[in-house]
């Protein structure tokens, strides 16, 4: 009974040693050929650029949801608070970021085979402008939109939050890109 118990914890032993070399081989391999992607906030000199001055950007566009600018607003700021140590000011920031929502429409997007719409594209557009009182060289005016595709079978105001939320969130990442990322 006892060469039996021996037989297999020897059994066991070998197979638990194979495991840890597989596992370090693939660890070592993984390791050896992985790509990663740091990101620590953008490429700001905190030395010089201590403030920033988010404005609320007013709606400008002639079809409009209510809640659509509190949402792009806070969450413009919410990206900047998230990601990185610049302190939010009212005036006289470092860098000022405002703008105005210049679009929200929607449109057909495609067509069933029956002749009918079968999807709407929702897209937002925000016009931008972006100055960075340590170097003027990053300032900048832009337009960045985003778009949603939905089901025409169903009712814009069913889906019409969740793709807000999702086009807000897609815009204020870009801005923060072309501000701060420098990507």
């Amino acid at each position: 009974m006892d060469l039996i118990n021996n037989d297999r914890r020897a059994f066991r032993q070998k197979h638990v040693l194979r495991l840890l070399v597989s596992c370090l081989v693939l660890a070592s391999i993984l390791v050896g050929c992985s790509v990663s992607y740091k990101f620590n906030g953008g490429v700001i000199d905190y030395t010089k650029t201590k403030t920033i001055q988010i404005e609320d950007f007013p709606i400008r566009s002639s079809f409009v949801w209510g809640p659509m600018g509190p949402m792009f607003n806070n969450e413009l700021k919410d990206v900047f608070a998230n990601h990185t140590k610049l302190i939010q000011v009212k005036r006289n920031g470092d860098m000022k970021i405002e703008g105005e929502i210049l679009q929200y429409t929607q449109r057909n997007k495609s067509v069933s085979s029956q002749g009918q719409s079968a999807q709407t594209e929702l897209t937002m557009t925000v016009n931008v402008r972006f100055t960075n009182n340590a170097n003027h060289n990053e300032d900048f005016e832009k337009q960045f939109s985003s778009s949603k595709t939905y089901e025409t079978t169903q009712n814009l105001s069913a889906v019409q939050e969740d793709l807000v939320s999702q086009m807000v969130k897609d815009l204020a990442d870009q801005i923060f890109n072309a501000a701060v990322a420098n990507w």
